[in-house]
């Protein structure tokens, strides 16, 4: 299982964390992921200026925005689903 970890830390949800998990949901479900993904709020990660921080296995993404959000997921869920 791939773990995905958003980070909903104060900094995070002013960026629009929540608005990211929604749309991680929905890309989970709409690519039938539910088996392979394993999608988590996390309180901090640790790079408040870098936000909205989502760390997909021992990786992390920065900058994530809800217009970024479906893009990010297809580049970096998506493909390491693949491997």
């Amino acid at each position: 299982m791939l773990e995905v970890s958003v980070c909903v830390g104060s900094s995070c949800h002013l960026k629009g964390s929540y608005e990211i998990i929604k749309r991680f949901e929905a890309m989970i479900e709409a690519q039938s992921l539910e088996e392979w993904v394993v999608l988590k709020a996390a309180f901090c990660l640790g790079r408040c200026t870098d936000g909205v921080s989502v760390k997909v296995g021992e990786h992390f993404l920065e900058h994530v925005t809800p217009t970024n959000a479906e893009d990010m997921f297809l580049r970096h869920v998506t493909e390491e689903c693949k491997k």
